[in-house]
């Protein structure tokens, strides 16, 4: 079973976190963000990955914490229930359309966390979420899931979709990377025979 639970709690936040990689892109979130709960409600369903997320943060403040607080720790739970790694397709890349927004993700379940992202947003906030915080969240996603992630906006209009292509095109390449390969079942897809370190 690649399952994992992460609770992470702050003077800022209190985190809960349950994953199965295996699952059928079930979900049941509650950050107190709408808008992130919907960006992690497509995570979620696209990736496959069933996911128990529950948030509660210093949302008095603004939105930063809680957004960066639960990559962090869905990040830990994915790392977690990816275990020894064997068997994993690793690396996985996906372009992704929405209406008039293409977004383009990749992704290398290395064990050596990097971001790229590149993303344009017209407006400073979608609804009352900061769109700075969409990279936030990606930015603590990757370090803690132990992954180099290429995350880029290829062009768009809508800041909604911007946001959304790049969630989904994160869930697809998720899906792909952490799938088992039949033809490697149980092998590091790594010449140093190990990942993650």
């Amino acid at each position: 079973m690649r399952t994992a639970a992460v609770k992470r709690k702050t003077k800022e936040t209190d985190v809960e976190v349950a994953i199965d990689l295996d699952g059928k892109g079930l979900s049941q979130i509650s950050t107190g963000i709408g808008f992130l709960d919907h960006m992690l409600d497509l995570l979620a369903r696209h990736s496959r990955i069933d996911m128990t997320i529950k948030a509660v943060g210093d949302l008095h403040i603004d939105y930063h914490h809680t957004a960066e607080d639960v990559g962090i720790a869905l990040g830990s739970a994915v790392k977690q229930a990816l275990g020894d790694m064997k068997g994993i397709t690793r690396y996985a890349d996906v372009h992704l359309p929405m209406d008039e927004t293409l977004s383009r993700v990749a992704l290398d379940i290395s064990g050596r966390p990097f971001l790229v992202f590149k993303a344009q947003f017209g407006r400073d906030k979608i609804g009352t979420f900061d769109t700075e915080l969409v990279r936030e969240w990606f930015q603590a996603f990757a370090m803690n899931a132990g992954v180099t992630l290429h995350a880029e906006c290829l062009y768009g209009a809508n800041d909604h979709h911007i946001a959304e292509s790049l969630f989904k095109a994160l869930a697809r390449t998720l899906r792909a990377a952490v799938a088992i390969d039949p033809q490697a079942r149980d092998e590091v897809p790594s010449t140093k025979g190990s990942l993650g370190g």
